[in-house]
């Protein structure tokens, strides 16, 4: 892409963004929507319409795990706009059931989901991303490096997409691609009132973010758009030399001793 974030050829550039019906995704979506042609994927038509509406967006409501349709929709992007220069893989899901305890229809279903999916996206895209020169970004999670209760399948997935963004980073440098991962902390998104919903802290969205923000340095959740605007960042020229990187957004979470907090009450 030049400088300005446009394709050489004088075009905008085309950026696909799964999970883009809502949360960080369609925070991605707001963000591109006036310099790049996007394309919003998710499950739910009605949450997709909606950021069309509001932002202009091009739709595909599909099931990542339709891994078909999943590529489909890479040879249809394509062939609609002529090249691929960006790929937000941000769909993601989680269920909370210890190792001991957990099924192994929901191992398959979060590991397919925050997984394979993306696997199966990024080596679709990746003919045209080499062409372009373009980039994936890829959504993990603070999950990935430090982890808590019920969350075998979630972490093992999301540190797993950490690494697979590292090897296509390490294969694909050479042909001017670039692979790089946001790792957000606790983000007030639709995923994380539900989290907070099933954690049952509090009947109030704010107590429970609150509380669990507690040990957090900057002492509350994320949005949304702060979030997006480290994605944008990597997808843009600025990025250039940044490649198989972790950028971590968690409001300082995964600097603090947990060993340590009891002094935050003395200071």
């Amino acid at each position: 892409m030049s400088k300005e974030g446009y394709v050489q050829s004088g075009g905008k550039a085309v950026v696909i963004v799964t999970g883009g019906g809502s949360g960080i995704g369609a925070a991605v979506a707001d963000r591109l929507a006036k310099t790049h042609h996007v394309v919003v994927c998710g499950r739910r038509q009605s949450s997709l319409e909606a950021v069309a509406l509001r932002s202009g967006v091009d739709t595909a409501a599909l099931d990542v795990t339709d891994y078909a349709a999943a590529q489909k929709l890479i040879e249809n992007v394509v062939a609609k706009y002529g090249r691929l220069d960006g790929l937000v893989l941000n769909a993601g899901m989680v269920t909370s059931a210890s190792v001991a305890d957990m099924t192994l229809e929901d191992w398959n279903l979060q590991i397919d989901v925050n997984l394979t999916a993306p696997f199966v996206m990024a080596q679709a895209a990746l003919p045209h991303l080499i062409k372009s020169q373009g980039a994936i970004v890829a959504v993990s999670s603070v999950g990935a490096i430090q982890t808590g209760p019920g969350l075998g399948a979630y972490a093992s997935a999301k540190a797993g997409i950490s690494q697979l963004m590292k090897c296509i980073a390490y294969e694909n440098a050479r042909f001017g691609v670039r692979a790089n991962v946001v790792a957000p902390g606790w983000i007030r998104t639709e995923m994380g009132d539900g989290e907070m919903r099933a954690l049952g802290i509090s009947d109030s969205l704010e107590v429970a973010y609150s509380k669990v923000s507690e040990h957090v340095p900057q002492r509350r959740a994320g949005t949304a758009m702060e979030a997006a605007e480290v994605i944008v960042f990597l997808l843009s020229p600025a990025a250039a030399f940044v490649n198989g990187a972790d950028y971590v957004v968690d409001g300082g979470s995964l600097i603090a001793n947990s060993g340590m907090t009891y002094f935050d009450s003395q200071m």
